[in-house]
């Protein structure tokens, strides 16, 4: 069958394609951090050193983070869904891996080829929701659920790590995405065709490598920070290079006829303010994350099953949240939808920096983890919006690449920054408070950083944000309509 344009697809088969890829972009997005809560037994089963422990989670931030901007544009030049299921195949390859690894360096190669999956198949999923979905209306419904789903998924790592780790072995948090994939590699082709840029380009290949490089090197020193701090070498060495390859990228893309990343793209206003504030947000919300299950588990005293089950409770306040998106960002616009939910996520998170070793679940700890998850549940499908707004059939790939990207270092730089800031904060009154007390202000005072910067993020939104909704800007800098979309199935 022929097809020459996403939005002739029937209703039916876009819903079921729709439903598929949220259901791959919730298994990625859900090994961000699956393996946080199995850690420990992930070090005991297998041996691994306190610093190799930390590569069982790197290792994934470090691919995904360093290579959505290659392949996102590969998925726009080579084919969006090509590059979406070579990308799931490798993810679920890998996983296997993981579950059946009996050495440390096993688990962290397949984790590196996880990342690798992930980066080839998240940008390509949400380029293909965005072709499919054109219209202003539909497309704020469809992206209120990937970004809910996006969203639910991250949560629920905690929730589905401890219950499997608790329950059965750690190694299930890895067996559990080969179904999904296999689910999606028989559904996908049936459902979408496959769709490139209409003008033939090859490559950027010297912009690839720099901005891959630069990437990847700034994932990397701040992962390094997180561990050894900003004076070590290993962390200091890492980030002047990525700003020497930026510098050295933006040079190359002005002068390359057909540029990885057109700098014109950059320059789209809603685009941007949307990967930027969204840096902000994930890195306060994976700060957020981590300082709470470590400080619920060490301080408050709950076991790894407690916790992913005290977890519960935030998805069911993103699945509200996200329900609400789409109709208040149609009815209110863009600007104050986001302003609105970032402050009432800011809120949440100050509620949860009171959290003490002897408060009660249902008083101490539930009330801050339902305001948090509503505002982000209201706050990710509205910045995905924005985030691939004006985005054609040329470059949705590279969009949602740059989206995607800004979501992986923001919570790399989250957990490197603010988790250090607290456990500095921890480490100077240990000796004048005690353990126990230093350890709940120096998680409070991380709290109180995290809740900052999503403030910060919502005066960003409200004062350089424009009030119409993402689609209503014109675009000047991308080709209009009239490059017609190649689809083929």
């Amino acid at each position: 069958m022929t097809s020459t344009s996403f939005s002739t697809q029937g209703a039916n088969r876009r819903g079921a394609a729709l439903v598929v890829l949220c259901l791959v972009q919730f298994m990625l997005i859900l090994d961000d951090n699956v393996v946080n809560v199995a850690l420990p037994s992930i070090r005991d089963d297998l041996g691994f050193s306190s610093a190799g422990l930390a590569w069982v989670v790197n290792a994934y931030f470090l691919a995904f983070g360093g290579l959505l901007l290659l392949f996102g544009r590969m998925a726009d030049l080579l084919g969006r869904r090509r590059i979406f299921l070579i990308g799931v195949t490798l993810f679920s390859s890998a996983s296997l891996l993981c579950g059946l690894a009996q050495q440390p360096w096993q688990l962290v190669l397949g984790r590196l080829v996880q990342g690798m999956g992930s980066a080839m198949a998240s940008p390509a999923s949400l380029s293909l929701i965005t072709l499919l979905y054109p219209g202003d209306r539909e497309r704020a419904k469809a992206m209120s659920i990937w970004g809910g789903i996006a969203g639910l998924g991250a949560t629920l790592g905690l929730v589905i790590s401890g219950a499997l780790t608790g329950l059965a072995s750690w190694r299930w948090i890895f067996f559990i995405n080969v179904p999904v994939a296999v689910l999606a590699l028989a559904l996908l082709p049936r459902l979408i065709p496959e769709s490139r840029a209409s003008q033939r380009m090859r490559l950027d290949v010297p912009g690839a490598v720099l901005g891959t490089g630069a990437v990847t090197s700034l994932v990397y020193a701040l992962l390094r920070a997180g561990d050894s701090g900003w004076g070590d070498v290993g962390s200091f060495g890492p980030l002047v290079l990525a700003v020497v390859l930026a510098a050295s990228f933006v040079v190359v893309e002005s002068r390359t006829a057909e540029p990885l990343v057109p700098l014109a793209f950059l320059a789209h206003r809603t685009r941007a303010i949307a990967d930027l504030t969204t840096l902000v947000f994930c890195a306060a919300l994976y700060a957020m994350s981590f300082l709470l299950m470590v400080h619920l588990q060490t301080v408050v005293g709950y076991s790894p099953l407690r916790v992913g089950f005290a977890y519960l409770p935030y998805c069911a306040g993103i699945l509200a949240g996200m329900w609400l998106s789409s109709r208040i960002a149609l009815r209110f616009g863009t600007r104050q939808s986001l302003v609105v939910s970032f402050l009432i996520t800011a809120a949440g998170v100050m509620l949860l920096s009171g959290v003490e070793p002897n408060d009660s679940y249902a008083l101490g700890i539930l009330p801050g983890m339902l305001v948090t998850s509503l505002g982000n549940g209201l706050s990710l499908p509205v910045i995905s919006m924005a985030a691939v707004s004006g985005t054609t059939g040329e470059n949705a790939g590279l969009g949602s690449a740059l989206f995607s990207s800004v979501q992986q270092i923001g919570g790399a730089s989250g957990v490197a920054l603010v988790v250090m800031l607290a456990t500095r904060r921890t480490d100077t009154l240990t000796e004048s408070e005690g353990s126990v007390r230093a350890a709940t202000d120096g998680y409070s005072f991380g709290m109180q950083i995290a809740a900052a910067l999503i403030a910060v993020g919502a005066i960003a939104i409200a004062a350089l944000l424009g009030k119409a909704p993402p689609e209503a800007e014109t675009e000047a800098d991308e080709p209009q309509p009239n490059a017609r979309e190649t689809s083929r199935q």
